[in-house]
């Protein structure tokens, strides 16, 4: 009850402020989405979304950013990454997945233009002339399938177009921060053939120094490109076609570990700590490579007024990638001295390569309506097969090979859905859908050189298969014409997972699979007066057989577990507004509560000395952690943003402020007084100049501009390592369009 209370407050003293989206940077206009597969207001839509796009969403990718800029920007939301640009963990309402591992399945699916990324490295392919981001919340699995139990992060690129148009915007920063990104796009065949052609280049130089080499400048640069051509056929008003080509390389270095930064007993960082320094003895060999590719064909056919409209989606995605790094974050080690910073017990330098990834997926719908009633059919193929490859460097030999191991997965996956609404009167509609899923793996590791000198292992062999049955119930209900009601029930599914990286270990762990019980009720509505948008929303949800990661403990691993159940419940909160002209705001807010419930569940904590706050579990060595939250699952997260403008001549001086918080986060399922992180705040500003009819503006800008210093993550097998985020960085920026 108080939950919901807090609910109705927030809503009564927000209801002025606003959320996440923009039709431009001037007026509210209609928010359109497409998150049920069908074109729909924002405010239709019975479950929780939030949309950003206009304004926001280039403010925040202004400085070169990836994908993890939208952390904590969205309620419920935040991603980190200890790969750096690539291999994002996302969580949404705290359900994600820490494993490191490059077949690591997780929780929250990522739908690029209709398509599902499913391997994390996939998930890296840059935003680029974007359209809108939709965040939707709770499990989405009877639409988009398995492993949506958390929910979908859909990316809708720009489309070709019938006139001809383009836009480039090129900005430099701090770091010698480069981000050039335009696109131009217009008729081949009038009315029969349109195209559109998108680019981005993004460079950063080396910015932080490594005094163990004598180098400056000598970590966390990159240097990445990516294209996407789209190609439109529409021959007449029934059919169309659209092909999508795109392709990305990132040459870089990895995310940086630094050790012993983080104070014994605190969460603090140590005297003397410097962002821009490190002291690796590994960090000339580091390096961080990968190229994807992919096209997807997108059929569409109308068979007329009052019949359905059919769609088929056929997609292919690839990559390889390479990835190595300094694991411990130091230099040389306790036998072999000298060593630091801090007590370094052992070196450790990996590296993980992927030589071959293909995803084939096909999706096939029937979607119309027959008076009150709204329908979407369909069917899905998934078929995925990877190769990973994982090494062990010998630091203290110059880096020389001391260990391997090898993963080869075979994903296969399909499903059959039906999702249904009915206007029972003007006021009410019902809406449910229902997927089957069927799910099988063919998993083989093995180890041919151990690091540790222990024998090989055999070809070890798995082989899971699962089916589940997804659902979700809604009802909306029309109070007014500027406000709707709705409560939603939903049932998520991921399918198992397997961790197999066995260079540093000797067997498998599978999880079987894991599903969500969701329930929702909320609000969305419009005050016309105040030219105001806002929803709310309360949430409850219960996994059962959650899949969760025990990640490090005393080696360089994973080990899979499923906990009999976790809980979450909490609120969330998005509005917009234009309460004087020139003057938008926007905000979210969320509460989100998440607790392990499994009296039997133990795991090994930290090799690294840190302080344990949790029971001694059953065997030497472990610890119980029934009862703690959800790793990487903040109470509080809140955004706010402000933009406002000045006429100025037949043009307008403009300042926008976008501001990010989210609260405590714990890094692992064991609590200690060292891996977590107490809160993060960071800001944007950007002051600039926009031409009349906004034809092409400068800008001064600014991201984390109070340089707020946080950790992001840890690392707990070796020493108290822990990575953080980026500084703040100053730059200008020019944009124009025809």
């Amino acid at each position: 009850m108080r939950v919901l209370l807090a609910a109705g407050c927030s809503v009564a003293v927000l209801a002025a402020l606003p959320a996440q989206a923009q039709t431009s940077a001037t007026e509210i206009g209609e928010v359109i989405v497409t998150a049920q597969k069908k074109a729909e207001a924002i405010n239709d839509v019975p479950l929780a979304l939030t949309a950003v796009s206009g304004e926001k969403l280039g403010a925040i990718l202004s400085s070169g950013g990836d994908i993890r800029v939208l952390s904590a920007r969205v309620p419920s939301l935040t991603l980190e990454s200890s790969f750096g640009r690539v291999f994002p963990r996302p969580y949404i309402r705290g359900l994600g997945n820490t494993d490191f591992d490059i077949n690591a399945s997780q929780p929250v699916s990522f739908i690029y233009d209709e398509v599902v990324l499913e391997n994390p490295l996939l998930k890296s392919f840059p935003l680029f002339d974007i359209d809108r981001v939709e965040v939707l919340r709770g499990p989405q699995g009877t639409l988009f399938g398995r492993n949506t139990p958390a929910g979908v992060l859909k990316f809708e690129s720009a489309k070709p177009t019938n006139s001809f148009e383009g836009y480039g915007r090129a900005s430099y920063a701090t770091f010698s921060t480069v981000n050039l990104e335009g696109a131009v796009s217009g008729p081949i065949i009038a009315d029969v053939l349109s195209g559109r052609l998108s680019g981005l280049y993004q460079r950063r130089s080396d910015w932080v120094d490594n005094t163990r080499g004598g180098d400056k400048n000598d970590a966390e640069g990159y240097d990445q490109m990516a294209l996407r051509g789209q190609l439109l056929y529409t021959p007449n008003a029934q059919f169309s076609a659209l092909l999508n080509l795109h392709y990305q390389h990132l040459d870089g270095t990895p995310r940086i570990f630094r050790a012993n930064i983080i104070q014994r007993g605190t969460n603090n960082f140590v005297p003397g700590f410097k962002r821009d320094v490190i002291s690796h003895d590994a960090q000339s060999r580091a390096i961080q490579k990968i190229e994807s590719s992919g096209a997807n064909l997108k059929l569409t056919y109308d068979f007329g007024e009052g019949l359905p409209e059919l769609t088929s989606i056929t997609a292919y995605e690839r990559f390889d990638a390479y990835s190595r790094t300094d694991v411990d974050g130091g230099f040389g080690a306790s036998f072999a001295p000298p060593f630091g910073p801090g007590f370094i017990p052992f070196p450790s330098e990996s590296a993980d390569a992927v030589p071959f990834h293909g995803q084939w997926t096909q999706e096939i719908r029937l979607a119309g309506d027959n008076g009150p009633l709204g329908y979407t059919l369909g069917v899905y193929y998934f078929n995925e097969s990877i190769k990973i490859d994982s090494y062990s460097f010998n630091t203290l030999a110059g880096g020389a090979i001391d260990g391997f191991s090898y993963q080869n997965q075979k994903t296969e996956s399909w499903a059959v859905f039906a999702n249904l609404d009915y206007d029972v009167s003007d006021q009410l509609k019902l809406a449910g859908g229902v997927r089957f899923s069927d799910d099988n793996k063919d998993f083989l590791a093995q180890r041919t050189r151990s690091p540790f000198g222990a024998p090989n292992t055999p070809i070890l062999r798995t082989s899971p298969d699962s089916s589940d049955l997804s659902f979700n119930v809604s009802a909306t209900y029309a109070a007014s014409d500027s406000l709707n009601a709705y409560a939603r029930v939903a049932r998520g599914y991921r399918a198992p997972s397997i961790q197999g990286r066995v260079v540093f270990g000797d067997g498998l762990s599978v999880a079987g699979k894991e599903t969500v019980m969701s329930y929702e009720a909320g609000f969305k509505g419009k005050l016309p007066e105040l030219r105001a948008r806002f929803d709310a929303a309360v949430f409850y949800y219960r996994a059962n057989d959650l899949q969760i990661t025990a990640v490090g403990g005393g080696a360089n691993f994973n080990r899979l577990l499923n906990a009999d159940k976790a809980t979450g419940y909490g609120f969330e909160f998005n509005a917009e507004a234009e309460p004087v002209d020139r003057l938008l705001l926007t905000a979210g807010l969320s509460y989100n509560h998440t607790e392990i419930n499994d009296s039997g569940l133990f795991t090994q904590p930290c090799g690294a000395g840190c302080t344990v706050r949790d029971p001694v579990g059953p065997i030497a060595g472990t610890v119980r952690i029934d009862g703690n939250s959800l790793p990487n699952a903040p109470r509080w997260i809140a955004s706010v943003t402000a933009g406002y403008s000045w006429p100025v001549g037949e043009g307008s001086v403009f300042v926008f402020s976008d501001w990010a918080y989210r609260s405590k986060v714990n890094f692992f399922l064991y609590e200690s007084a060292e891996f977590n992180d107490a809160k993060l705040l960071e800001g944007g500003l950007r002051v600039g100049y926009r031409a009349p009819d906004e034809a092409w503006e400068v800008a001064a800008f600014g991201r984390n501009i109070t340089n707020d210093r946080s950790l992001e993550g840890g690392i707990d097998f070796n020493n108290l390592t822990g990575f953080v985020n980026d500084p703040r960085t100053l730059g200008v920026e020019v944009k124009a369009k025809f």
